[in-house]
């Protein structure tokens, strides 16, 4: 390409390529974003799968660690060394204090997350939210609650520790939803530790094993720490990248210039 060529290309073709170029740089750049996002999720489900995998905390151990962790660690999930660890809990149910959370799924199906008090029986009045399972609801009554089975007495249940349950979107949060409700949208554990009293600890445990005739569903969903959404989002951005560099080259380069020269000559 010659200089006049350069000159004759006009504002247009250089605005395009400006462009272009932009667009490949910053779809590039977010790409090897995602690419970074997924190595560092990776390493936070190696570090998951090895905290499942070691055995499971006593309560007084469950307890002792977690007042020992600062409260940094508390407040992002990610770096608290208790998320996931399987905890083998003995106490008692606070049956009268159960919160059943609405519009939770599971298999497909709407219905409840039961939420359950337990008091533990080593530590002197440690109370821990367990999230004990799904139960189905009734469409024809949305009053109406499940029907399960609370034991009475000592009891014992298999968990892994968890943060607060997922938090739904709800229209009314300014706080003045019915607190003596049962049936919630969402539940804040230190909000409800001042409303019922109990001395909540900071940190919640799903259930895995216990009763099989309490009239609960525990088919959680695997731990996933979503490295895989990562990886798809620089698929994306790749793919787009490459089909803007693609777009160019075939419209600005190969088009203006080489269909010309194929053309016979007068």
């Amino acid at each position: 390409m010659n200089t006049n060529d350069v000159r004759s290309l006009g504002w247009r073709f250089w605005i395009i390529t400006v462009a272009a170029l932009v667009t490949m740089a910053v779809t590039a750049s977010l790409g090897r974003w995602q690419l970074s996002r997924a190595v560092q999720k990776e390493a936070l489900q190696l570090a998951m799968d090895q905290r499942m995998a070691e055995p499971p905390l006593s309560a007084e151990q469950f307890v002792s660690q977690l007042n020992a962790l600062p409260a940094s660690s508390l407040a992002d999930a990610q770096n608290d060394p208790l998320l996931h660890r399987q905890v083998q809990l003995s106490g008692q149910w606070v049956a009268e204090k159960t919160v059943y959370l609405d519009n939770r799924q599971m298999n497909g199906k709407q219905g409840f997350f039961v939420m359950t008090p337990l008091r533990l029986s080593g530590p002197a009045g440690a109370v821990v939210m367990v999230q004990r399972g799904w139960a189905p609801r009734d469409f024809t009554d949305r009053t109406k609650l499940p029907t399960l089975r609370t034991p009475a007495g000592e009891v014992q249940i298999l968990g892994r520790v968890a943060a607060r349950p997922a938090r739904l979107y709800e229209f009314d949060t300014s706080g003045n939803v019915a607190r003596d409700s049962v049936i919630r949208q969402n539940l804040d554990l230190v909000t409800f530790g001042a409303e019922t009293g109990l001395p909540l600890l900071p940190l919640s445990v799903v259930q895995t094993t216990g009763n099989a005739d309490d009239g609960l569903l525990r088919d959680w969903p695997a731990v996933d720490s979503g490295v895989d959404k990562h990886y798809g989002y620089a698929f994306q951005w790749f793919g787009l990248c490459a089909l803007v560099a693609i777009l160019y080259v075939w419209f600005q380069l190969i088009r203006r210039f080489l269909r010309p020269r194929s053309q016979p000559s007068a």
